[in-house]
Order: C-alpha cells, then sequence, then structure tokens
C-alpha cells in the first residue's frame, strides 16, 4: 500500500453492530475497499480481515473507556446503538449516557477523527405520540420532552463546537433488514406471523387498528439507509445536517398486505384488531416444531419475534411520513420499491433458513 493509499483509508467504529441497522452498514463498508471496521456490541462478532469486532457494555463509563479508549485510528463514528425501556421518559437516560460514554472514550484519542454519524429517527417528529404534521421535515420544531434523539443531537451540537470533525444525523422510518434478536424488526415480523399463519392453515389477517390499515406511510431499506450514512458521513455538504432518509416512496397497508400475503401463499381476510403480544404469546411450541419440520437454522422464538414493535407499528391509524427531498438535493439519489424491498428481505429470510 502506497502513502497516498495509506492517507485515504479510513477506520470506520460502528456503534450497535449487531442490530438491523449497525450489520446492514458494516455489511456496505465491506464493499467499500478504503474502509477498515470495527464492530462494537454487548455480544461482540467473529473477526475477520476487514473487520474488528469488540464487546463492551456502553452503559458502563468505564468498560466503554477501557475497551474503546485506545481506538487511536477511528475517523468515522457510526453511532446506531439503542436501549429499549418501558416508558419515553425512561429511554432517555440510558441512550443518551451510551452516546456520551462513546464519544468521551474515543475522541480525546482520535485525532483524525472527521465525522460522528448518529442515527435517529421520527420520534424526533413526535411521530409516536400520535399524528403529527406531515410530511415532517428536518427544520420542524422539537416537541415537547423527554425525547433522547433530540438530547442525543444536542448533545453532540455542544461538543463539537471549535472542533474539526463534524456531525450529521439520519431520520429513517421504519428500518427493514435482515437481523436477529432485535427489538425493532417490522419485516421479521410480518414473515414470522405469516409463517405461522400457513402452518395453521389460517387467511394472512392484518392485526392492526382499522384506521391503520388505510394510512400512508412509507418505510427505510437497511440497505438503502447504510449507503446513505455512509454518504452522509463523507461528504462536506452534510457537515453538521440531519437527514430525513426512506425508500421514496408511499403505500398504504390495505394494498401492500395482499401482495404480502400472495407471496406467501395465502389468502387474506377482513382486518382484527388484536395484540400480536399476546395472539402470539403462547406460539413457541408451534415454532419449535416448524424448526424441526422444515429443518430450519435453530434460532430461538425471542429471537425472531418482536411482536411489540409489531402491535406498535400497527397501532398507526395516522398518516406517518416526510419528506426526504433535503437528502436528494443534497445528492443523494438512491431509493427502492418498498414492495420489492420485503419480498428480498423475504427471499434472504428463506435463502438463509431462517423461515420456512
Amino acid at each position: 500500500m502506497n502513502q497516498q493509499e495509506t492517507a485515504m483509508r479510513k477506520t470506520a467504529l460502528v456503534i450497535g453492530a449487531g442490530g438491523v441497522i449497525g450489520s446492514n452498514l458494516i455489511e456496505h463498508l465491506v464493499t467499500l475497499p478504503e474502509w477498515d471496521i470495527i464492530g462494537v456490541s454487548r455480544r461482540g462478532g467473529d473477526n475477520t480481515e476487514r473487520i474488528r469486532y469488540i464487546s463492551a457494555d456502553l452503559l458502563d463509563a468505564l468498560d466503554t473507556r477501557q475497551k474503546l479508549g485506545s481506538l487511536k485510528e477511528v475517523t468515522h463514528i457510526f453511532y446506531a446503538a439503542y436501549q429499549d425501556r418501558p416508558t419515553w421518559a425512561e429511554l432517555v437516560p440510558p441512550n443518551l449516557a451510551m452516546l456520551v460514554n462513546v464519544v468521551e472514550a474515543v475522541e480525546p484519542v482520535a485525532r483524525g477523527l472527521q465525522h460522528i454519524s448518529l442515527m435517529q429517527g421520527y420520534k424526533v417528529y413526535g411521530a409516536h405520540l400520535g399524528p403529527f404534521k406531515t410530511p415532517a421535515r428536518e427544520t420542524d420544531a422539537n416537541h415537547m420532552p423527554p425525547e433522547f434523539n433530540i438530547d442525543q443531537q444536542n448533545f453532540l451540537e455542544q461538543r463539537q463546537a471549535g472542533k474539526q470533525w463534524t456531525w450529521s444525523a439520519l431520520r429513517p422510518s421504519v428500518v427493514c433488514g435482515v437481523a436477529l434478536g432485535n427489538p425493532m424488526n417490522l419485516a421479521m415480523v410480518i414473515a414470522v406471523y405469516a409463517s405461522m399463519s400457513k402452518e395453521l392453515g389460517i387467511p394472512l389477517r392484518f392485526p392492526g387498528k382499522p384506521g391503520a390499515y388505510h394510512s400512508l406511510l412509507e418505510m427505510t431499506d437497511a440497505g438503502l439507509l447504510a449507503k446513505a450514512t455512509v454518504w452522509a458521513a463523507t461528504d462536506e455538504r452534510c457537515a453538521n445536517q440531519a437527514f430525513n432518509i426512506t425508500n421514496g416512496d408511499l403505500f398504504r397497508w390495505d394494498e401492500l398486505w395482499p401482495k404480502i400475503a400472495a407471496y406467501f401463499g395465502l389468502e387474506t381476510a377482513p382486518p382484527l384488531q388484536m395484540s400480536l403480544s399476546v395472539v402470539m404469546g403462547d406460539k413457541e411450541p408451534l415454532w419449535n416444531a416448524m424448526l424441526k419440520k422444515y429443518n430450519l437454522i435453530p434460532n430461538s422464538y425471542q429471537s425472531v419475534s418482536s411482536w411489540a414493535f409489531g402491535d406498535f407499528v400497527f397501532s398507526w391509524d395516522y398518516d406517518l411520513f416526510a419528506d426526504s427531498s433535503k437528502a436528494r438535493r443534497a445528492g443523494f439519489h438512491e431509493f427502492i420499491d418498498t414492495e420489492l424491498m420485503f419480498q428480498e428481505i423475504f427471499d434472504l429470510l428463506r435463502e438463509r433458513k431462517i423461515i420456512p
């Protein structure tokens, strides 16, 4: 490797490497020859020639410093970690603390730090609280706290003042991709729900609120989000800004749901509001029987089911979408058809023997 190539090399520190966002980001970075990759999660991972994994408890400031405080080579921090809690207020302390611990451990030693990328979402716009202004725009006013996404951005803005490095905030809609053990994975919810419906010989019913079946929604493919994240982190036009990142199309479940059913060879029946957390709560024996019957990879029922998140998404009986034209104006032009996205994810889940 010559001096010019060495100077162009970048080192990505991916925080939350085991999640659907972090794992897809790493998959994308591996395709880019100028990047070295360090993945951080509680579970760690298997090292490869391009990827080194570190297991760290980011809620523990001392452990974070011990594990990350020697990473002088880091040029870009990609922050996609998340800790779930029962209430919105309880989400703030752990999710803010993890980001603070990472930055305080790495920034002082990484003299070549160029950028910190923060993964956010539509909670910034109050989408989780009820009907909100659509299309949401990056310039919209903040809502009444608590909101950890806003607190995280405020921390980065204050920390960055007078520094050489810059930050960006990515705001995807519901992120869909292939990852196990993730508390927010809608594609997995639908795939497992449909597979079990088929096994039981029943049609695929939409389980959400009646109004949710007809509301306008959008999704964000995890692969597309990965490309946007690297773009925002490396294009100087994106410095110290937030960007909505979406597939680029809108849909209603009343049109998409029958197409998903058809993919699994299922009929549909009229929607019936029900809590997936309740009705799927006793289905572990069925899942275990399906593992043996179809010779699937023996993933536990807990690792493939995100029923509470499904209930959350399917309860949105109001429009949920944002204006993503700011990213296009700044130079990011990737898009993906949402129906095709679901098909490709389901294909991958079958190919990897996760579902029948």
